[in-house]
């Protein structure tokens, strides 16, 4: 039979049944053989417990630990599978993407809306799904929820109370697991399996909205090491001075203290072109990087690596910023349609009197 590592992070799927308490350890590799007894059929799988924790408090140092664990273990089984809360997950996944370059198998994330031992709970078919995706499926970090294997760097979380409360945007399924169960080939190794577990957590994650006081993020500049703006549409920000809120000091100002600022796309779906208008070109003058199609946790969590590896070097570090680095980001073609031209008004004819 295959093996394959099951580590257990903490989440709903670990816990009690009268929430929000959690198992202990023991008690949960119980539950998961009484509840789940088809994972054992699956494959033989290898349980071990590196945290018990709600997913909130999961922290850039924890990731560390995590991908040096995975490391260390991968290349003694066909697949791993991670149970984790679902909040943070999807920054989880893109942190351990950038970490585990070239894994040798399949990292399946995977977690639950409901405990696993609730009758309800969608903790089994999940669990089920992940190890099945990590004996199958592509070797990448991928997430697994509600029958779809998504890729880890490209998934957010849209949903809170229903079971389908993943989804990727930017980047099609990697697999559907449904009467049968179907898998895309996904990355294509380059190279051989590394580690790369240092990260520089001294970053802000910044929303434009309107009424943004420019003066807020201005004084947070002197203790941070980035900045990951999260810009209207194709990378749009205030930059009227008269209106009194312009960013454009934001960036003159972070350039000064060699501040790197990424810039990514409140939207949805698509992604930046800050070279469409007039507020992108010029963050791109004041040395801004734009994130493309990335999402904002897996912008964040590259720009620390970025950091970790290029604290002295910009243009280094742009470079990393806009080049994929485990499927991340979309090239080669544009992220936002070009903006329609205007109409002209045909010209007024005047009747000679």
């Amino acid at each position: 039979m295959p093996r394959v590592l099951l580590l257990h992070t903490g989440g709903t799927l670990g816990m009690a049944g009268g929430r929000p308490s959690a198992l202990r350890p023991s008690a949960f590799f119980k539950t998961l053989k009484a509840r789940a007894p088809e994972l054992f059929r699956l494959a033989d799988i290898e349980l071990e417990l590196f945290s018990n924790l709600d997913s909130s408090e999961m922290q850039p140092e924890l990731w560390s630990r995590m991908a040096a664990h995975l490391h260390h273990r991968l290349p003694h089984f066909d697949g791993a599978v991670v149970t984790h809360g679902t909040d943070t997950l999807a920054y989880t996944a893109s942190a351990l993407s950038f970490m585990l370059r070239n894994p040798p198998c399949p990292v399946v994330l995977t977690g639950s809306q409901r405990p696993l031992g609730e009758i309800r709970s969608d903790a089994r078919l999940n669990l089920i799904d992940a190890v099945l995706s990590a004996i199958q499926g592509p070797r990448e970090v991928t997430i697994c929820f509600d029958s779809h294997l998504y890729r880890g760097n490209r998934t957010r979380k849209v949903k809170v109370a229903e079971y389908d409360a993943f989804d990727s945007p930017n980047c099609p399924v990697l697999g559907t697991l449904g009467v049968d169960a179907t898998f895309e080939p996904g990355l294509k190794p380059r190279g051989a399996f590394r580690l790369f577990e240092k990260l520089d957590s001294r970053v802000f994650l910044l929303k434009v909205f309107p009424g943004l006081d420019p003066a807020l993020p201005l004084q947070l500049l002197p203790h941070v090491h980035g900045l990951v703006l999260e810009a209207y549409g194709a990378g749009n920000f205030p930059i009227d001075p008269e209106l009194g809120r312009s960013l454009r000091p934001l960036f003159t100002q972070a350039r000064e203290r060699n501040v790197p600022v990424v810039v990514v796309s409140q939207a949805y779906r698509n992604g930046v072109d800050l070279s469409l208008y007039e507020s992108g070109a010029e963050a791109l003058a004041a040395g801004a990087v734009g994130g493309a199609d990335m999402t904002p946790s897996a912008a964040l969590v590259k720009l620390m690596q970025g950091l970790a590896y290029h604290p002295h070097s910009p243009e280094a570090l742009a470079r990393f910023i806009r080049t994929p680095v485990a499927g991340e980001l979309t090239v080669g073609r544009p992220t936002v349609p070009p903006p329609a031209p205007k109409r002209r008004r045909p010209a007024r004819r005047v009747r000679a009197e």
